[in-house]
C-alpha cells in the first residue's frame, strides 16, 4: 500500500467528531471565565493575569503530550488514550468550576480546565494529519474547524439561551447565576460524550502501516535529535530572564511581568540540561527530543510561528477584554453585579457563537475552494486582514445587534486560524514527529497569550484604565501584523518540500 486509503465524508466526521465537544469547553471557559472572576469580586484590570493559568498550561503540556502520543502504541491505539483522558478530566472541570467557593479556587480549576482541553486537544490535530492523505489535510482541517465553530456556538450561546428559558441570570448576593451553573454542567456532558463517539468509531493505523505509508521502514521512533551545543547560548537566555525580572524590580514595574522573565530563563536552563545530557549519551528523552526538535525545526514552521504570534495575541486580547467592553459601551454598565452587565455578558456569548457560526460555514464551504484558487498562504493573510476590521468595527458599532457584524469578520478569521496553519503544517513536516511539531507549533499561541495576560493589565491600569474599548485597537493592530508576516511564508520550505500554494 503506498497511500493511505481516501476517507469518505463519514470518516471524515467520526475522526474529527470529538473537537465539537472540546470545543464546548472552550467556548464556555473563554465565553464566561472573566464573568465569573469578576462575580467573585476581581477588578477588571486585574483579569488577565488570572487568565494566565491557561496559557501556561498549554505551553507546558502541549509538547510532552506530543513527544509522548508519538511514542504510543498499544490496544486503545496511538493518539485516542491522551484525547479520552483528557475530556474525562475536563468533564470533572466543568463540573467544579461554577461552584468554586473563591477566586484562589476558581483559578485553580481554570489550570485544571486548560491542561484537560489541551491533553485533548493536541493528539486531535495529529490525529488528522495520521488519518488522512495529503490530498484531504485542506479538508479535514477544514471539518475539523466546522465542528469546532458547531461547538463554540452552543457553548458560547447556551447561558443566552437558557437565560430565555426562564432560568435565573443574576445570583443573589453576587456570585455566579445559575444559567452559568447549568451551562457549564450541560457542556461537560456534550464533551464527554462527543469524544468517547470519536473513539469508538475510529482505528487507527498503526506505526508500521504509517511508515509503510511513507515508503519508510517500521522503526519505534525517530532518533534523538542534537539539542543546541552551545552553553553561551544557554547563558544568554538564562541572562536574558534575569535581566527581565532586575528591570520589574528597578523600574516597580507589575510583579506578573517576571514571570516571562522567568519563562525566558528556564528555557534557557533546559537548553543547557539538554545539552548535558545528550553530551553523556542520555538523549533519548523527553526533554532533549523537545529542546532538539524546537532548535531545529523546519523552515515553513519557523515562519508560520510569526504569524501565530501575533494572531494569538489578537484573540487572547478579545477573549479577556470582550465582556467589559460590550457591557460598558452596549449595555452601558461596568458594575459585574448589575443587571445590564450580566445582560452584557450574555450577549457577549451569543457575540462569540456568532463568530464561531461564521467560521463553522466558512470553513464547510469556503475554505477549500480560496485555497485552491489563491493558495493556502494569500487565503490566510486576506482572512486576518478581515478580522482586524471587524477588531476595528467596535469602535463605531455601539448597538448590541450592529455588533454582530463585527463578528462576521472576526469569524471569517476564525476560520482560517484553525485551519489553514495546520493544514499547511500536516503536508509538510515528517509524520513520525507530527504530535511533537504539533505541540511545540502551539507554543506560538500560548507564548503571546503569556504577553499578553502579563502586559495588557498594566497598558489597561496605565494608560486608559475606564476606557476598556482601546483594548481592541491593540487587538487590530496585531492581527494586521500577522497578516503582513504571512508574506513570508513561501512554498518549498516545509521539511519535505510540499508547496503551500494548494
Amino acid at each position: 500500500m503506498r497511500d493511505k486509503p481516501r476517507q469518505n465524508f463519514a470518516g471524515l466526521w467520526n475522526i474529527s467528531f470529538g473537537f465539537f465537544g472540546i470545543q464546548i469547553g472552550f467556548a464556555l471557559q473563554n465565553a464566561n471565565m472573566s464573568r465569573i472572576f469578576q462575580s467573585l469580586g476581581e477588578r477588571v484590570d486585574d483579569l488577565a493575569i488570572l487568565w494566565i493559568a491557561a496559557p501556561l498550561t498549554g505551553l507546558l503540556v502541549q509538547p510532552v503530550i506530543g513527544y509522548f502520543s508519538d511514542r504510543t502504541w498499544g490496544r486503545f491505539g496511538r493518539r485516542r488514550p491522551y484525547f479520552f483522558g483528557g475530556a474525562v478530566l475536563a468533564t470533572l472541570a466543568l463540573f467544579g468550576m461554577p461552584n468554586a467557593p473563591g477566586l484562589f479556587a476558581a483559578a485553580m480549576l481554570l489550570w485544571m480546565l486548560d491542561a484537560s482541553l489541551n491533553i485533548a486537544m493536541e493528539p486531535f490535530r495529529a490525529f488528522v494529519g495520521d488519518m488522512l492523505r495529503r490530498d484531504q489535510h485542506t479538508a479535514g482541517y477544514a471539518l475539523q474547524t466546522a465542528f469546532i465553530g458547531a461547538g463554540a456556538v452552543i457553548g458560547s450561546a447556551t447561558p443566552f439561551l437558557l437565560d430565555r428559558l426562564g432560568i435565573a441570570n443574576v445570583a443573589g448576593g453576587g456570585g455566579v447565576p445559575d444559567t452559568v451553573r447549568y451551562s457549564f454542567y450541560l457542556g461537560g456532558a456534550v464533551l464527554f460524550a462527543a469524544v468517547a463517539w470519536t473513539v469508538l468509531t475510529t482505528r487507527e493505523y498503526s506505526p508500521a502501516e504509517l511508515a509503510a505509508f511513507d515508503g519508510l521502514a517500521a522503526a519505534p521512533h525517530d532518533p534523538p535529535p542534537a539539542p543546541p551545543a552551545s552553553t553561551l547560548g544557554g547563558l544568554a537566555w538564562i541572562g536574558a530572564g534575569g535581566g527581565i525580572a532586575l528591570l520589574v524590580l528597578l523600574l516597580r514595574l507589575e510583579k506578573e511581568l517576571a514571570l516571562l522573565g522567568a519563562l525566558v530563563a528556564l528555557y534557557g536552563v533546559a537548553r543547557l540540561a539538554a545539552g548535558w545530557l545528550h553530551a553523556r549519551g542520555a538523549s533519548d528523552n523527553v526533554l532533549t527530543h523537545i529542546v532538539g526538535d524546537f532548535a531545529g525545526m523546519p523552515p515553513i514552521m519557523k515562519r508560520l510561528a510569526l504569524t501565530q504570534f501575533f494572531t494569538w495575541s489578537a484573540l487572547f486580547i478579545m477573549w479577556i477584554y470582550t465582556t467589559p467592553v460590550v457591557a460598558q459601551y452596549a449595555f452601558g454598565s461596568a458594575d459585574p453585579a448589575s443587571a445590564a452587565y450580566n445582560a452584557g455578558g450574555n450577549w457577549v456569548g451569543i457575540l462569540f457563537a456568532m463568530y464561531n457560526l461564521v467560521a463553522a460555514l466558512t470553513a464547510a464551504f469556503l475554505l477549500q475552494p480560496m485555497a485552491r484558487r489563491f493558495g493556502k498562504g494569500r487565503t490566510h493573510a486576506g482572512a486576518l486582514v478581515i478580522g482586524a476590521i471587524g477588531f476595528l468595527s467596535f469602535f463605531g458599532l455601539r448597538d448590541p445587534y450592529a455588533l454582530l457584524l463585527a463578528e462576521v469578520a472576526i469569524g471569517i478569521a476564525w476560520a482560517s486560524i484553525l485551519a489553514m496553519p495546520y493544514a499547511i503544517l500536516a503536508s509538510s513536516l515528517p509524520q513520525r514527529k507530527l504530535g511533537i511539531y504539533m505541540g511545540l507549533f502551539n507554543i506560538f499561541i500560548v507564548v503571546p497569550q503569556l504577553l499578553v495576560a502579563t502586559v495588557m493589565g498594566t497598558i489597561v491600569r496605565h494608560f486608559f484604565p475606564t476606557e476598556p474599548i482601546w483594548t481592541m485597537a491593540f487587538a487590530a493592530a496585531v492581527m494586521l501584523l500577522a497578516a503582513l508576516s504571512m508574506l513570508r511564508v513561501r512554498e518549498g520550505d516545509g521539511g519535505e518540500g510540499v508547496s503551500v500554494a494548494g
